[in-house]
């Protein structure tokens, strides 16, 4: 077992997290398929929300996983959770995880900018029926990536106490995948980063032009529609941050170059598990729909 003083915030912090997201994604899932029983249909915006509740909901499952048994069983944890069926499954669920989060943010920018370009239109009265192919998209695009990430697997033929002690260990008899390798499959995630990027510079425009030419309008219509913009630039934004955060301890963590056991394994653990939870409690908090159901459930 790592050491303790490295361990107890390690096991706080994860601890507090997986509550928070497992309560959030949950609620997510719950409130709208109760919706979907009521209505008989789904809007995007509540499939979206479904979409993403669950695709957190396993990426914390996979994150807990793994730091459960790399503090109290590691070497449970090195022989039958530290491999290519781990690997798979958090590759997918943080790769759908952060493209169902970028559909939210293309949702938001064609629903609320007020672009008026033909294209732009176009888009904007079809994304109810686009939807569901841009979520199957992300789905199979998903599933692609985790299936290549398998041939760069974690490191094999590892020596069980010199690898569990010091990641680091240049002369040991590892066998390492190249780490070109691996980064080049996980730079597939940069698609989605980009595609954030563009929804929020159009977000912002869209939103300098609208206080611009409000400026002599009433000033309730002002606030409200100021708001919407207000609103979706927050999520969008609130999820760069993480997305970021994310994707820096996930592919800090995928060079296989941080010690085990060390703090700085631990907060890279803990940055990781902060993703599918605080940005699910941005879209409950961001959403008057889903604020005061939460209210009565807390």
């Amino acid at each position: 077992m790592a050491s303790s003083l490295s361990v107890i915030p390690h096991v706080i912090i994860m601890s507090a997290e997986f509550i928070t997201g497992i309560t959030v994604n949950g609620f997510l899932i719950i409130i709208n398929c109760k919706e979907l029983i009521k209505s008989r249909k789904l809007t995007p915006m509540q499939l979206l929300c479904i979409c993403i509740g669950l695709s957190r909901f396993g990426l914390l499952m996979v994150l807990m996983v793994q730091s459960f048994f790399s503090v109290f069983f590691p070497l449970f944890y090195r022989t039958k959770i530290f491999g290519a069926a781990m690997l798979f499954f958090w590759m997918f669920f943080s790769s759908v995880s952060l493209w169902f989060a970028t559909c939210l943010s293309v949702f938001y920018c064609l629903r609320i900018s007020g672009f008026t370009q033909s294209y732009f239109l176009w888009l904007k009265f079809r994304i109810s029926k686009l939807m569901p192919l841009l979520l199957l998209g992300s789905l199979l695009a998903s599933m692609s990536i985790a299936a290549l990430c398998i041939d760069a697997d974690y490191p094999k033929n590892m020596d069980n106490n010199d690898f569990l002690k010091n990641a680091t260990l240049k002369k040991t008899e590892l066998k390492i995948k190249p780490i070109n390798e691996i980064l080049l499959f996980n730079l597939a995630l940069l698609f989605p980063l980009a595609i954030f990027v563009m929804c929020t510079f159009m977000l912002f425009i869209s939103l300098y032009r609208h206080t611009h030419r409000m400026k002599n309008r009433s000033h309730g219509v002002r606030n409200a529609s100021t708001e919407a913009h207000i609103n979706a630039l927050k999520t969008v934004i609130t999820f760069f941050c993480f997305f970021i955060s994310y994707f820096a301890a996930f592919m800090a963590n995928m060079t296989f170059s941080i010690p085990y056991g060390s703090q700085c394994f631990f907060v890279v653990k803990d940055i990781m598990a902060a993703f599918p939870s605080g940005h699910s409690v941005i879209i409950i908090l961001s959403n008057s729909k889903f604020q005061q159901p939460f209210r009565r459930l807390l």
